[in-house]
Formats: structure tokens, C-alpha cells, sequence
């Protein structure tokens, strides 16, 4: 059993991935190729934003955006310590400074309850991200940050595909961010990645900082990076865009069949009935999480912590942490580990997982949430 099963989605694609290669191969147009404006076009229509503008991973869309919106050195960015690190990460490359907010116990999303407590008058933006595949509290936070002048950009890079009170990830505030990374709901065969929004002039300034600040060929209008995501890639996730829908309903598939199987005996990641998940992972919470990953391991079931230590106590960013306390991340960082989840992953290995892992947690239930928060795993979310 695979944890991310790459080569199925593969071999279900094949020939229109291959064919879609091919096409790019015959043009040679490797930088900025015609497939380049198509998939953006495509995307853009998907989420229901006015403009997509790919670049080369989900890191750099996080960068672009937060260098679009004029962020500085010393300005403040209010964000999750419950993430991977590049959401951070290009706060700091940029001189500014990570304000971590600690996160909702049910879905390990930011809390935006405890977000306006912290904004100070060096605040610039707030970055959400959309954990595990499931939006953050979205309303809630664009509400916030109009109150106080402030740009939201949902990291959801493990979203693409989520729904949020009828709209899709990616078009749920200021700019939105996503990954192509191999391993998410919508992945290329290298790296890449996108920004959305609906503000024109945003628009504009995102594309020019990509290719390195350029309004027109040689004449540079603003610092930028080289951030363009190449035509293969694009060509990539063209190719994969007509199965994206069927794939996401087999996630959501598989990640019934666990809910099913573990609510109320194990832990569960919290989902909220107003939202939808694009499931990039199938999260439960356990104690003595070594010993229980050992013998799944033994089993010859794969799994993984995403993420066992939160950003704020991270050694490198121990000098921009300040008086951040977090103790809910904190816990879930101690408990959470994701299950083999994907398309292509059938129910009878969705079976094989659960009853490995009920055997690993022993026969006393782990109860509904090792936080002691209400799980709502089994939960039916809104479609859109």
C-alpha cells in the first residue's frame, strides 16, 4: 500500500497526459507556452475569481502575493503556527514579521475567535491556511480584516477543489493561494503553483513581480522574482483537469469509508457542515503516536505527521516568535497522524488501514477527540 497512490492517477490519465507532452515537445514553447494562458484561464473559471496566475510552486504564490501587497520589512503578518513551514517562511524572507494565532481545536484551522486580539498597527495581512483540505473560517476572518484595513490570503495550497459556503478555495479573499505540487488534490509532475484573485490591479502587479518585475520585455517596474511555472507543467495539470471532479468525489468516498469505521473510536480532524474538504489528507489524532506508527508500520500501512512541530517553536524562527502561545497546536502536533488517502485508494485498503489502526490503539476507544473537542467527521458538508 502506497501513502499517495502517483502511479494509478497516471495510468487513468495516461494518454491525454502523454498527448498533452507531446504537444509542448512539437511547439517547444517551454517558457510561457500557450498552455500557460489556457490552464490559467481554465482555472480562474473553476474558481470563480477574475484572474489565475500560475507561477512555480505553492511557495512562491505565497511570496508573490504577500510582495504584491506591498508587505515590508517590519510589518506584521498574522498566520497558523499549525502549518508547513512556507507559510512563514516567505513572511520572513521578506523582513516581515510571522504573528502566530493559535488554531481551532476541531479542525486545526486558525481560531478566528483569538485573530483581532493580536493585530497591531503594524499588521498588514492575515494568512489562513486551508488545513488538511478544508477551508478555514473564512467570513469570519474577511470580516476581521476589514474592520482593520487588512488583506487576507488563504494558503490553500491543500485545497484546491474545497467549497466554503458556496464558493470555491482559492476565491474566498483578497488573493488565494494554491500548490501543484505531485502530492496535492491537483498536482503536476515537478512543482507549481497559483494565485487567484479579482482585483485587477493585483492581477497586474502579479504577473510583472513573476517575471522578475517586468511591465514589458527589459523594462522593470517593481523588484520581482523568476517565478513563471514552466509549460510542461501547466500542460500537466490541463491534462489531470478532466478527471479533477471525479477524483475529489472518490476522496470524499474514501474519507466516509473512515469516518464510518472510526468516529467515536478514535480521534478525527473536525469538519464543519458549511464547507466541503478536498481531503489532501485523512487526519486522526492518537496517543503514543511512535508506537502507533510503528505498528502500522508493521502492518504495512504507511503514514504521516503532518506536523509535528509547530512553526513558532522551530529553532530558526525562535527570534520572530515572540510571546507566541499556542497550546492548542501544540497538542495537536503531539497527536495527529495522516492516514493513506486518494483517489485511487479502495475501500477494501481503507478497511485494511482502519482495522490496523483500531488493532494499534488498543481496545479502548481513544474517544471522539483526543482534545476534547466535538469530532463532526462524519459530518456532511455543503456541496458547490
Amino acid at each position: 500500500m502506497e501513502f499517495i497512490d502517483l502511479k494509478s492517477q497516471y495510468q487513468a490519465a495516461r494518454d491525454v497526459i502523454n498527448q498533452r507532452i507531446q504537444a509542448v515537445l512539437d511547439h517547444g514553447q517551454y517558457i510561457m507556452g500557450p498552455e500557460v494562458a489556457e490552464l490559467e484561464e481554465r482555472l480562474a473559471a473553476y474558481t470563480g475569481a477574475r484572474h489565475c496566475v500560475t507561477v512555480a510552486s505553492g511557495t512562491e504564490a505565497l511570496l508573490v502575493a504577500l510582495m504584491a501587497l506591498g508587505v515590508r520589512p517590519g510589518d506584521e503578518v498574522i498566520t497558523t503556527p499549525f502549518t508547513f513551514i512556507a507559510t512563514a517562511e516567505v513572511i520572513v524572507l521578506l523582513g516581515a514579521v510571522p504573528v502566530f494565532v493559535d488554531v481551532d481545536a476541531r479542525t486545526g484551522n486558525l481560531d478566528a475567535s483569538l485573530v483581532e486580539a493580536r493585530i497591531g498597527p503594524r499588521t498588514r495581512a492575515i494568512v489562513p491556511v486551508s488545513l488538511y483540505g478544508q477551508p478555514a473560517d473564512m467570513d469570519a476572518i474577511n470580516a476581521i480584516a476589514a474592520r482593520h484595513g487588512l488583506h487576507v490570503i488563504e494558503d490553500g495550497a491543500q485545497s484546491f477543489g474545497a467549497g466554503y459556503r458556496g464558493r470555491r478555495s482559492g476565491n474566498l479573499s483578497t488573493i488565494g493561494c494554491t500548490s501543484f505540487f505531485p502530492s496535492k488534490p491537483l498536482g503536476c509532475y515537478g512543482d507549481g503553483g497559483a494565485l487567484f484573485t479579482s482585483d485587477c490591479g493585483l492581477a497586474r502587479a502579479m504577473r510583472e513581480i513573476r517575471v522578475h518585475g517586468q511591465s514589458r520585455r527589459y523594462v522593470h517596474t517593481r523588484i520581482g522574482v523568476g517565478g513563471r511555472m514552466d509549460t510542461l507543467q501547466c500542460a500537466i495539470v490541463l491534462a489531470k483537469l478532466g478527471l479533477f471532479d471525479w477524483e475529489l468525489a472518490q476522496r470524499r468516498r474514501a474519507a466516509a469509508t473512515y469516518d464510518a469505521l472510526l468516529a467515536g473510536k478514535v480521534g478525527l480532524i473536525g469538519r464543519a457542515a458549511d464547507r466541503t474538504s478536498a481531503f489532501a489528507q485523512y487526519t486522526v489524532l492518537v496517543e503514543r503516536r511512535d508506537d502507533v506508527q510503528r505498528a502500522l508500520q508493521d502492518a504495512g500501512v504507511p503514514t504521516a505527521v503532518h506536523y509535528p512541530v509547530p512553526i513558532h517553536l522551530q529553532p530558526a524562527y525562535a527570534h520572530v516568535s515572540g510571546d507566541a502561545a499556542c497550546p492548542v497546536a501544540h497538542a495537536l502536533a503531539d497527536k495527529v497522524m495522516s492516514l493513506p488517502m486518494g483517489p485511487y485508494l479502495p475501500d477494501e485498503d481503507v478497511r485494511r488501514v482502519c482495522a490496523a489502526l483500531l488493532d494499534a490503539v488498543g481496545t479502548s476507544a481513544q474517544g471522539p477527540s483526543v482534545l476534547d473537542a466535538p469530532a463532526t467527521g462524519a459530518t456532511v458538508a455543503v456541496s458547490v
